[in-house]
């Protein structure tokens, strides 16, 4: 998911014709070509680097119901409905690739640790309830006996057991591996410019100068799809990037197992979670900054992740530090992503899933693979389609 020039193999002015392009190889992306290609369409995914963007920075919780958030009870049941595709889609997906994706039913355990945070988590749950899940209230001493590891002064939790995790960077490597044994076709160069012809997408320009032609074009460039050349203003995606930091510590077999499950809390009116991997890697994650483009780690922001993961886990402090990255999550004006046809025909989206990235990724594919086979969008991602955003334009400008 990168606009950076980047010089591909070809040299070639002029590029096959396709039956679908979809620009940006990151977890969306890939999974949208992967479906596309097992549909038939002959496909080819635009990518300097594919795979190297947003999901490497990643945390892969898979939490549609730890991440609820009042007024987005309509985006819960599409992150419900892709969560209940992920264990079939890992299976499928790891048999294709011949590659393990780390994916673990392990459940989440989110905590308070004072009576703020409590009467917090304590709304949060009732909301959970309202909304039909399976959320467990549980006191202080219940969580600290879960995952010995928890601070002394924890107030209480929510054990969601259905919420579960995975290994974007494995997930991606595996995405890949699939493509190609699909007959996905790669350009690793970054689209610059949408090509139109007569009012339609009719594919794209890349950074080393060749022209890709296709019948559908899909904009899957990430926190990047609302600022391609070429797309017509009314029609870009309000997509912007949000800065997200995140640590990755490593778990010596001493202190194993340090915890069972994602541990994460509400520490200071900030969010902190803690990731636990099978390989013993521990993702320490993650801050939200509106930042533009900026893409520096600071002190400030590993002191502040540390400092409350410390706070949650007085031990993680023992544990050797082995990574700092930072990355561009793809927000959307209501943290929703847009799923299907643009006002422009020829062009569809599937940018914009902001927290929600690699959740949705079996069911974007699906949804999207279904889009450009068919020309129909799915009845489930219809209260996302990009057109959500066109009409409010248009109203604005009556």
């Amino acid at each position: 998911m990168h606009a950076s020039s980047s010089t591909s193999s070809s040299t070639s002015s002029t590029s096959g014709s396709y039956d679908v392009l979809v620009i940006g190889g990151g977890v969306v992306g890939l999974a949208t070509a992967w479906r596309a290609a097992q549909r038939g369409l002959r496909t080819v995914v635009a990518d300097p680097a594919p795979g190297s963007g947003a999901s490497q920075v990643a945390a892969g919780m898979l939490a549609a119901a730890a991440e609820l958030y009042y007024g987005e009870q309509r985006l819960l049941a599409l992150n419900l409905a892709s969560a209940r595709r992920y264990p079939e889609f890992t299976a499928e997906l790891e048999e294709a690739s011949g590659q393990d994706t780390g994916y673990r039913a392990c459940g989440t355990l989110a905590v308070a640790l004072d009576s703020d945070d409590r009467a917090h988590l304590r709304e949060l749950h009732t909301l959970q309830v309202e909304c039909g899940l399976d959320a467990q209230w549980l006191s202080g001493r219940e969580c600290r006996r879960l995952e010995p590891m928890l601070a002394p002064g924890v107030r209480g939790g929510v054990r969601v057991d259905g919420d579960h995790q995975t290994d974007p960077r494995r997930l991606v490597a595996a995405l890949l591996t699939a493509c190609e044994r699909a007959g996905v076709a790669f350009r690793r160069a970054a689209a610059v410019r949408l090509l139109t012809a007569h009012d339609r997408a009719t594919g794209a320009e890349l950074s080393d100068g060749t022209r890709v032609s296709a019948w559908r074009t899909v904009l899957a460039a990430g926190s990047r799809s609302g600022s391609l050349a070429g797309v017509p203003e009314h029609v870009l995606p309000p997509v912007r990037p949000v800065k997200g930091q995140i640590l990755r510590l490593r778990v010596p077999g001493a202190y194993a197992p340090f915890l069972s499950r994602t541990v994460r809390a509400v520490v200071r009116g900030g969010h902190v979670y803690l990731v636990p991997r099978e390989n013993g890697e521990l993702v320490v994650g993650a801050t939200t900054e509106e930042l533009g483009w900026d893409t520096t780690v600071t002190a400030g922001g590993v002191y502040e992740l540390l400092r409350d993961a410390h706070e949650l886990v007085p031990g993680i402090t023992e544990l050797p530090l082995v990574e700092t990255r930072a990355g561009l999550r793809p927000g959307s004006p209501d943290n929703a992503p847009l799923l299907g046809p643009t006002a422009l025909p020829g062009l569809l989206a599937a940018t914009g899933h902001y927290r929600n990235g690699v959740l949705l990724a079996p069911l974007t594919g699906d949804v999207m693979a279904e889009a450009l086979a068919t020309g129909r969008l799915p009845e489930e991602a219809r209260p996302f389609s990009p057109l959500r955003f066109s009409n409010a334009l248009q109203e604005l400008t009556v």
